[in-house]
């Protein structure tokens, strides 16, 4: 690990403008980056895939910024709440299954209990060509280099969301989850708070793979907000291993049925894309309809029918499917 200087904010000014001074660059190019958790940042600065100059510790936020408001008609809950504390609260298990299961899936029981929701968000692709140095070719850790994955070992890569630049995978859970309940974000920067959809936060590889989110210079999540309730919802996710290993593929779904008829429906997509998934063609099969195997594998086909694999990856598409179908059964037969 490289030598930087650590800065304590303790408010959320302080933060901002430690972290504006960092100039234009995108937030995961930045010379100064923000420490909560520190439970993927610590590792890439180990491996000297991040090198930043300066570690600004926002935890001190965590008075303001880590409430969990479980609300009459939406959710709210800060930035910097721990994973392991959002999973065991009683309100979101009730009536947002999916984000409590999304989380509780995700890496280790001491890792959630470290972990917070913002940084795990925003933490990056575990693409082993883009965590080993030794690899020059990464265009998202060296752009323009090229992208060593295409020709490589890519059984863990993406086959939704792909450019000619780059096919690494959007590892998180949580993300989801909030993508698929139409979250929103409170984000605070040196011009205020402003809001944005969470759907608007990643950005796909395109021909600049290593700008990966619209965040701006110096801005922090603060919050995320959640409308409604949607207590029929689930999280399902295929892996090598039971625990502490990413996802090959996995599905959120949340379901509003009333007498049998589903009349909206969410599908979102991990582990098989570059960014957070959503499966809005999917979704549009299945609002207004009954639900039977038929239309479940209809929508799971729709939900990959833009999808591309390669040498390694191909069986994603399959599995991606019947994950999909899985979970909308288990969406639509849940007690609630």
């Amino acid at each position: 690990m490289r030598p930087f200087l650590y800065q304590k904010a303790t408010d959320p000014g302080m933060a901002v403008q430690a972290l504006g001074a960092a100039g234009n660059n995108p937030l995961t190019r930045a010379t100064a980056q923000p420490l909560a958790g520190g439970t993927t940042l610590i590792d890439l600065m180990k491996l000297d895939v991040m090198r930043p100059a300066a570690i600004v510790d926002i935890n001190p936020l965590a008075q303001g910024w880590s409430a969990i408001e479980p609300r009459d008609d939406s959710l709210r809950l800060g930035a910097l709440a721990k994973m392991s504390d959002v999973a065991a609260h009683d309100g979101i298990q009730r009536n947002y299954p999916v984000i409590a299961n999304s989380l509780k899936l995700a890496a280790s029981a001491q890792l959630r209990n470290m972990a917070t929701l913002g940084g795990n968000v925003m933490q990056r692709t575990r693409c082993s060509y883009f965590r080993d140095v030794s690899y020059e070719n990464c265009n998202k850790r060296n752009p323009g280099s090229g992208c060593a994955a295409m020709d490589g070992v890519n059984r863990m890569h993406a086959v939704l969301g792909t450019s000619d630049h780059c096919i690494a995978t959007y590892p998180g859970d949580f993300a989801q989850a909030l993508i698929a309940l139409d979250a929103m974000l409170e984000i605070t920067g040196a011009s205020g708070t402003r809001n944005m959809p969470f759907a608007e936060l990643h950005k796909a590889p395109g021909n600049t793979p290593d700008i990966e989110t619209t965040l701006r210079p110096g801005e922090l999540i603060s919050a995320f907000v959640i409308r409604g309730r949607w207590p029929r919802s689930v999280y399902l996710k295929a892996r090598d291993r039971q625990s502490y290993e990413f996802a090959l593929s996995s599905a959120a779904i949340a379901l509003d049925v009333q007498d049998g008829t589903i009349r909206d429906a969410r599908i979102a997509l991990g582990g098989v894309a570059t960014v957070p998934w959503r499966a809005r063609e999917a979704e549009a099969l299945l609002k207004g309809q009954k639900f039977d195997d038929g239309l479940a594998q209809r929508v799971a086909d729709a939900a990959f029918a833009e999808a591309r694999g390669r040498r390694h990856n191909g069986f994603k598409i399959a599995l991606g499917r019947r994950v999909v179908a899985r979970a909308l059964q288990q969406a639509v037969t849940m007690e609630i």
